[in-house]
């Protein structure tokens, strides 16, 4: 049984792919069932049905009679067993847990900073055209003025924070050309519990650091004492 962490080629791109948003409707029911013999213990019931396993988690999929898995209600399914049946690293549980979010305008990648290889959320907007438009106002956040709304991007990134922990931000840019500051001031006017846990904000050149080196970083900031509480 393999944690996500150590996916690599063909299930990491299954494994990305359920957790995309918005959902695909593109998922391989083939592939899906490779991610998760990879990940955990499989089993054919008498009825047909897959009964999936993995640290004390389980799941019952009724196999698809199409090549895709097209139903939003079976992804969901799929990503609360993946994100349940996790198995959590010591230290990592609760308010014990450090977050890294890497965002620029195509994209979000969320991080448990302090796994190795750990595999990102990525979460990219809805209507990239519209949330470019809008990328040059990011002065209208601090009047609750925000138009159009960015919610189909920012919105996905804050329910995936949700579990306690401090969190450090990296982006690229700054001033309202950065995606790491309008998402920093959204989180003060939309969920002012998530703004007073990010400990930090930093402008890295993200297109020419790998993963790991990106979860380095973070680590090493966490390390450092430098978080501090946002004003």
């Amino acid at each position: 049984m393999k944690p996500t962490a150590q996916l690599s080629g063909s299930h990491l791109r299954t494994y990305q792919m359920v957790f995309q948003h918005p959902i695909s409707h593109n998922l391989d029911w083939r592939q899906v069932r490779e991610l998760l013999k990879a990940v955990a213990d499989v089993a054919e019931e008498a009825n047909g049905n897959l009964k999936v396993t993995r640290n004390g988690q389980t799941l019952v999929l009724q196999p698809s009679h199409t090549k895709d898995v097209s139903e939003s209600g079976i992804v969901m399914d799929l990503r609360r067993f993946l994100e349940r049946s996790e198995a959590v690293p010591p230290g990592a549980a609760g308010d014990g847990m450090h977050w890294l979010v890497v965002i620029d305008h195509q994209r979000a990648r969320i991080f448990r900073s302090e796994v190795r290889g750990a595999v990102p959320e990525s979460i990219t907007p809805h209507e990239p055209d519209e949330f470019f438009r809008h990328a040059h106002h990011s002065r209208d956040f601090s009047r609750g003025q925000e138009k159009p709304d960015p919610n189909s991007f920012f919105g996905p990134v804050a329910k995936a924070l949700k579990a306690g922990g401090p969190i450090l931000i990296f982006g690229t840019g700054t001033g309202t050309g950065s995606e790491m500051e309008q998402f920093s001031e959204w989180l003060k006017v939309h969920h002012a519990d998530l703004a007073g846990r990010v400990i930090g904000c930093v402008t890295v050149d993200e297109r020419h650091l790998t993963e790991n080196e990106l979860l380095a970083k973070a680590r090493e900031f966490y390390s450092s004492g430098l978080g501090r509480s946002p004003t």
